[in-house]
């Protein structure tokens, strides 16, 4: 079963890309900021310790973990911002190598896909088999978030300079899907990239 990493920039449209992979029944599909919102429950294995980083501050009267709250103390604090993704980030990989051996064994999916904003950062390209990179124009990026999320151009500079360069992602990945046009076009690209492997 092959392990395809899936990565880009924020707005380049991942996320239209990952619905179109789910409808293979032979695909399986995962998204590592899903994987890190399921620690935030009473039931994870790193909880308590994420309470004792984040403070009472971050929880409910429940005693459940907030996530605006903890997005807000993050966002301000950046010792505990660091902290958090210490404890987040290789609790994510042990998960996804774990489901993927999971999901390798049982024999019905052909191959694994997992999306991370931060797939090289983390490392993933020594797992993976490959990393597909899924490109935007800037002024498409823009006009996306604006669109759907309702950005300002100054949050987007923000969030765009804390993400690797263009280049770094070229460099890393070993195939690059020019999604800053029509989507039909993106599919076609990964139907044919998908047509070269032995599956």
């Amino acid at each position: 079963m092959y392990f395809i990493g899936i990565t880009g920039g924020v707005g380049a449209g991942k996320s239209e890309i990952l619905r179109y992979l789910k409808q293979n029944p032979r695909f399986l599909v995962r998204e590592a900021d899903e994987i890190a919102r399921s620690f935030y429950i009473r039931e994870s294995r790193i909880f308590n310790e994420l309470c004792t980083i984040l403070g009472e501050k971050a929880l409910d009267p429940d005693g459940s973990i907030d996530k605006k709250k903890t997005a807000e103390i993050i966002f301000n604090d950046e010792a505990k911002k660091n902290d958090v993704n210490r404890l987040i980030h290789p609790a994510v990989r042990d998960y996804v190598t774990e489901d993927y051996k999971k999901a390798a064994s049982s024999g019905k999916y052909d191959i694994y896909f997992l999306e991370a904003a931060l797939l090289i950062e983390c490392g993933y390209d020594k797992i993976c088999d490959e990393l597909w990179y899924i490109y935007s124009e800037p002024k498409v990026r823009r006009e996306r978030l604006k669109k759907s999320r309702g950005y300002s151009d100054e949050k987007t500079d923000s969030i765009m300079r804390n993400q690797l360069p263009d280049g770094e992602y070229r460099r890393s990945c070993t195939h690059i899907i020019d999604n800053s046009g029509e989507l039909k076009d993106s599919y076609r690209e990964i139907d044919r990239i998908i047509s070269g492997y032995s599956c």
